[in-house]
């Protein structure tokens, strides 16, 4: 586990955006971005940017949860609505906090993988016919929270975290039918297993290159934090620590939490946290944060894995990377 110090963090939880910056905290990060590298703001006006993917002859795709719209962004066209309802219609807003699809992932049969956050499940959507269906919304018979992220392995096993965060009122909800808010593998073909039912606000979630780790962001705002899981063979955790403690990165007020988190083919982590988005070795030594004054709640690699799209609170930002992402 590390704990990180505060130096590299200080703008208030109630900082607008700004301009977005590259802050250097080792000189090793030079490797992962030029430091002369520039951040573009490619959209804007967004309620909350999530859960971003990019999808070769599509563009990058990415969620606005409490919107209920999936956006696709391209060069030559920008921002677009792409899906609308990205999760479930109808649903009642007294309940019902983030209607919206929020994390996605693309199947090896190149289909897009939603973490549907309203409509409670983990769904299959066909890029060329259109056609969605779900793939689990239940644990032992109990529907799901509201499905925030999701990883796929080479195996085909879905990995993905259920916190309460789409419900209105959430671990009070009435909707919730679950005792816990959980992480699963599940398989297609069969059931859900629970991986961990004992974190409190479990959001972001990946897999290490060689597949034996599996890191999960725990969101809570008293005990922020990211864990690690050891995985067997089967893919199934054999024991789990902290990898990162970010409550010191909370110091002077920093916007947003461990959240979403990508992991290039290195190894080198890029995991939301309070600050913004941090570069960091595996080893959990903080090379970089990518900062604009507000909570940067996920990324994606892109264009062949030389780019770095982040979801910024109402914007997306893009980055060139030096690495493979």
């Amino acid at each position: 586990m590390l704990a990180l110090g505060a130096a590299c963090v200080a703008m208030p939880a109630a900082a607008v955006a700004t301009a977005p910056v590259i802050r250097r905290l080792s000189p090793k990060l030079d490797r992962i971005i030029a430091p002369d590298a520039v951040i573009e703001t490619i959209a804007t006006g967004i309620r909350w940017a999530e859960g971003p993917v990019w999808v070769p002859g599509t563009g990058l795709l990415f969620s606005d949860p409490p919107a209920n719209l999936m956006r696709r962004w391209t060069r030559a066209g920008g921002a677009t609505a792409f899906l609308s309802p990205s999760g479930a219609g109808g649903t009642d807003p007294k309940l019902v906090r983030e209607a919206g699809s929020n994390g996605l992932a693309l199947g090896h049969d190149g289909a897009l993988l939603i973490a549907n956050s309203g409509g409670r499940s983990v769904d299959r959507f066909d890029l060329k016919t259109k056609q969605r269906r779900v793939l689990v919304d239940r644990y032992q018979g109990k529907r799901f929270n509201s499905p925030n992220d999701l990883h796929v392995a080479r195996s085909g096993a879905l990995y993905f975290t259920d916190p309460p965060y789409g419900l209105a009122d959430g671990d009070t909800s009435s909707l919730k039918e679950l005792p816990h808010n959980g992480v699963y593998r599940w398989m297609p073909g069969g059931e859900a297993v629970l991986l961990d039912g004992t974190l409190t606000r479990p959001n972001g979630i990946a897999l290490s290159p060689d597949e034996r780790r599996l890191y999960v962001s725990v969101s809570d705002e008293a005990a922020p934090v990211i864990r690690v899981y050891d995985l067997d063979a089967g893919g199934l955790p054999t024991g789990s620590r902290i990898w990162l403690d970010a409550k010191p990165l909370q110091v002077g007020g920093a916007p947003g939490l461990p959240d979403g988190m990508k992991i290039a083919r290195d190894g080198t982590m890029f995991c939301s946290a309070p600050g913004g988005m941090m570069i960091l070795t595996p080893e959990a030594e903080p090379l970089g944060l990518i900062a604009n004054g507000g909570p940067i709640a996920n990324c994606a690699f892109g264009e062949g894995g030389k780019t770095l799209f982040l979801t910024a609170s109402d914007r997306v930002l893009r980055m060139p990377l030096r690495i493979a992402g």
